[in-house]
């Protein structure tokens, strides 16, 4: 009964949140800087998101393969390559610094 109770709560909540925007801004326009913010908001997370799950091992920043893979995904990117193309080089960066190490 407690568990039924704390997700009932939970839910109330989370949908609370997440009505609050709409609710609160109705139909005004946002600020333009906020707009602009909020353009690039998804890039840097995923960026943060990615470098994180990269270099992180616990509590410890670990240099290893993955980095080299994730550094030539971006050379790659840089240089226009198509997706497919980028994920085989990071997968083969990555697969050539494990075979020398």
């Amino acid at each position: 009964m407690t568990a039924t109770v704390v997700l009932v709560g939970l839910f109330a909540g989370t949908y609370a949140l997440k009505a609050a925007g709409p609710v609160l801004l109705g139909g005004r326009e946002l600020p333009a800087m906020v707009t602009r913010l909020a353009v690039l908001l998804p890039a840097a997370l995923l960026a943060g998101l990615t470098l994180s799950s990269t270099v992180a091992d616990g509590r410890a920043l670990t240099v290893d393969a993955r980095l080299v893979g994730l550094l030539a995904a971006a050379a790659a990117l840089r240089l226009r390559v198509p997706f497919i193309g980028v994920v085989l080089i990071a997968a083969a960066a990555t697969a050539a610094v494990r075979a020398l190490t």
